[in-house]
């Protein structure tokens, strides 16, 4: 450059003697800049740079040197006609020699994006954009566009005062950016752009621009919609979304952090999450840019920002969690990776937290100023909750079934249920009311995740693991779990959606007309029922005669009746539904419970709708003949005992039911007459149905129970009681005696009897009754002890009274009687 500075102060005055670059150089300005770039002489310096690539770079440094005169001197005319050469130069010239020219053409750019004239920043802009498109035979190894991202990334937050204006600036901004982008996400030596320090100037400067259309679009200025007086290519939001998602399209998988990372913290920055409307479209643009086997990287993203924003308003929760939900929604049908029970885990404690912050503000809201802001906390942390909710559910309906039933047994295992350890959801300290709140919550999700759930096999769909804490949660005093559960079980039997056929408990007319679709039942199934029918069968019969069941109790006990029937009823199976709708009935008629007489009703007029569905389903002309004369005479004289009469609002209820009226009820004799012949075995009609206790807890209390029962039989024969009549002992006695009939509700029944006594009796009185049972247990101990400790008996043979105490006559040694195992 200093060679050619001196060669151009020598012959400055001497035109012939100026080297012939720059004698065509200057022969494409005209003396008046309004007459533009000469068309002749430009294709003349064109050809020259073709014919003799090696003076390119002269060429250029040239050029910039008279554009920089020019910018100085406010010649912007000139400075126009300089840019419009060196475009034509970049795209005529393709060689090697071209790469000094790029770096004289990057050094011109800068000038102007550096100067404040905005025309001249535009102008700067559009040579910038034509460069970019220009695919260079070999790669740059030394050029660096830390400048120009700096440069456009200010531009595209331009403040000027007027719109139109500040609309060009910002345009020519996000256009230079994505000329950037195009220039160096695909020439591997320009990794560099995506470190974070590019990063966090790219992807805030484009969604500020995406974000200002949406707030002028909330405040009722809707932007201009391309082809409308502005077009797409002129509209700042529109071209910086194309921007943002041609970015993210070309993010490799170790460059998905510094992709993401930047969304999030604008979104922070500008306190976006509340409302989420913005949040929430650029996720779905960003899910649906990326490649899908990156999907998981974001949602790793977003659940580590929930962990982050932990401490934050409910509402901040609520729109991240909100946000996963749209991720997972989109990624659920892709690849989703091994994100999926770390997903569930993540949502899970923060459900538990938020269950925590909720009751953590009920407890502080007497002492609380305002009790007004306390509420409206509450009902905030009940939004994220929600969330939260819909997040696992929509999330696990859309995962693949194999997948589906791992994420069922994760949920089931998260779910408190009294008596078994909940090692990841601590629920002692949030008390009864919390869990509660959580078992409501998680069986819900539970309910989203089994919806569509279609499985061959039972046994692979309801797992002892997995039924085992689902039929301890129906046995609650809580008719709203119990409602959960029993939708829960019609998700995963109704394999062929015939739930929404039989909704509503009612007097079927004509089942046929349903057109319920069912297939042959297998193996598997049958061998199901067998294993777990019994459980099943408990499961309905005690749900039916809690004292808080409502309509829609009974309703879904009558739609799981019915999709037994249809899925898993083969001809042992119905003759145990007849058989447990028959206890249903004596249950109610002979009330040993003190039921009330709603709940009596609604079990005679759940039994009525069952069996009427039940006897047409098997085409059983003398059963449904039956089933429809008791009916017809309920009409008449009880309709209290049809459900479209009981279930009604202020339904009539009689005094007692009269058991004597036979005709009334559905009679074992009748049904199994019906029954008779081949295919069904009605002679097990005639065995009343007893609710068998399953779980392993239960089957320890008897055990312990019948060792209590042998020490009552050896206390029994103390000397100081007087002799009873032996009992025959029959085979009626020994079913009697292994019967554990209501052991189970007498079990519940005790314990609530004990409880209520600890927590309402004075303190004396309880101390009193501990200590009368420890005294009695002390001298049943004591004469036991006297039974079998005994002083060794001598031979003398004779016998006296020895303080008071009878001395027995001996024997002599051989003839002495030693146990068993003391004789070898």
């Amino acid at each position: 450059m200093d060679s050619e500075s001196n060669e151009s102060g020598v012959c400055g005055c001497c035109g012939p003697l100026r080297p012939r670059y720059k004698r065509l150089v200057d022969n494409i300005f005209p003396l008046d800049p309004k007459d533009g770039l000469s068309k002749s002489d430009m294709e003349k310096l064109t050809f020259y740079a073709v014919s003799a690539p090696e003076k390119l770079d002269r060429i250029g440094a040239y050029l910039a040197d008279r554009l920089s005169r020019d910018v100085v001197r406010h010649r912007y005319g000139y400075v126009v006609i300089a840019m419009e050469a060196l475009d034509q130069l970049l795209m005529a010239c393709h060689s090697q020699s071209i790469k000094p020219f790029v770096e004289s053409f990057l050094h011109m750019v800068a000038k102007l994006l550096e100067s404040r004239e905005p025309d001249l920043q535009v102008l700067g802009t559009n040579s910038f954009v034509k460069f970019a498109n220009i695919e260079e035979d070999t790669p740059s190894y030394h050029r660096r566009y830390d400048f120009f991202v700096s440069q456009f990334s200010a531009m595209c937050h331009s403040t000027h005062e007027d719109p139109e204006t500040r609309t060009r600036i910002r345009v020519a901004g996000i256009k230079g950016l994505q000329g950037v982008v195009r220039k160096t996400v695909n020439d591997e030596l320009q990794a560099i752009i995506w470190e974070p320090q590019h990063m966090d100037k790219l992807i805030p400067s484009m969604l500020f621009n995406m974000q200002d259309a949406d707030d002028l679009d909330r405040a009722g200025h809707p932007s201009t919609p391309s082809g409308s007086g502005q077009d797409g290519e002129e509209n700042p939001a529109a071209l910086a979304e194309n921007c943002f998602r041609e970015l993210l399209g070309r993010a490799a998988y170790g460059n998905m952090k510094n992709a993401v990372r930047p969304v999030l913290v604008h979104l922070d920055n500008h306190h976006l999450w509340d409302p989420n409307e913005f949040a929430v479209s650029c996720f779905r643009i960003i899910m649906f840019s990326i490649q899908a086997q990156h999907s998981h990287h974001v949602i790793q993203q977003v659940l580590t920002h929930l962990d982050g924003n932990n401490k934050s308003t409910p509402r901040v929760r609520a729109g991240i969690v909100q946000v996963l939900l749209e991720t997972v929604a989109i990624a659920a049908k892709g690849s989703v990776g091994p994100t999926v029970l770390e997903v569930f885990n993540t949502l899970l404690k923060h459900l538990r937290m938020s269950v925590d912050f909720e009751l953590g503000d009920s407890s502080r809201r007497n002492s609380s100023s305002s009790v007004s802001s306390v509420r409206g906390r509450e009902s905030d942390e009940r939004i994220v909750q929600n969330a939260i909710i819909q997040t696992i559910g929509f999330f696990g309906g859309n995962l693949p079934d194999y997948q589906r039933a791992e994420v069922m047994m994760f949920i089931m295992g998260k779910v408190p249920v009294y008596g078994t350890p909940c090692h990841t959801l601590d629920t002692v300290k949030i008390g009864h009311q919390g869990t509660k709140r959580i078992q409501t919550m998680l069986l819900s999700s539970l309910i989203m995740v089994t919806s569509g759930f279609k499985s061959k096999s039972m046994s692979a769909a309801l797992p002892p693991p997995f039924l085992d804490p689902l039929f301890s949660i129906s046995l609650m005093e809580d008719s709203e779990l119990r409602q959960l559960v029993l939708e829960i079980l019609h998700n995963i039997i109704d394999r062929h959606d015939n739930r929404a056929k039989l909704r509503g408990i009612r007097i079927i007319p004509n089942v046929a007309a349903l057109k319920i679709k069912r297939e042959k039942i297998s193996k598997q199934d049958v061998a199901f029922m067998k294993k777990h029918g019994q459980q099943l069968y408990r499961h309905v019969y005690l749900g039916c005669k809690e004292e808080d069941n409502v309509h829609k109790n009974f309703e879904l006990l009558f739609t799981t009746l019915a999709i037994l029937t249809i899925e898993l009823a083969n001809e042992e199976v119905v003759i145990d539904l007849i058989r447990l709708s028959v206890a249903l009935q004596e249950m109610a008629l002979n009330n040993e419970e003190n039921m009330p007489m709603s709940i009596r009703c609604g079990i005679m007029a759940l039994v009525a709708a069952y069996l009427n569905f039940l006897s047409q389903m098997i085409a059983n002309p003398p059963f449904c003949q039956h089933v429809s004369k008791v009916i017809e005479l309920r009409n008449m004289d009880a309709p209290y005992l049809l459900p479209e009469h009981i279930f009604r609002d202020k339904c009539p209820l009689p005094e007692s039911l009269d058991k004597d009226d036979r005709q009334l009820y559905f009679q074992t004799a009748d049904m199994a007459e019906c029954l008779a012949g081949p295919g069904y075995n009605a002679e097990r009609l005639s065995i009343p149905y007893i609710p068998q206790v399953t779980d392993r807890l239960t089957r320890r209390k008897s055990f312990v129970d019948t060792i209590s029962l042998q020490v009552d039989i050896m206390s029994s024969s103390l000397p100081d009681k007087q002799p009873e009549l032996a009992e025959e002992i029959t085979f009626e006695t020994l079913k009697k005696a292994i019967d554990t009939t209501g052991l189970e509700e007498q079990e519940r029944e005790k314990r609530r009897q004990v409880m209520e006594k600890f927590q309402k009796a004075p303190f004396e009185e309880i101390a009193a009754h501990c200590e009368s049972k420890a005294n009695m247990l002390h001298d049943r101990l004591a004469q036991i002890f006297e039974l079998t400790i005994r002083p060794p008996p001598s031979p003398s043979g004779v016998v006296s009274i020895s303080a008071g105490h009878t001395q027995h006559p001996s024997v002599p040694v051989y003839e002495m009687k030693f146990p068993d195992l003391c004789v070898y």
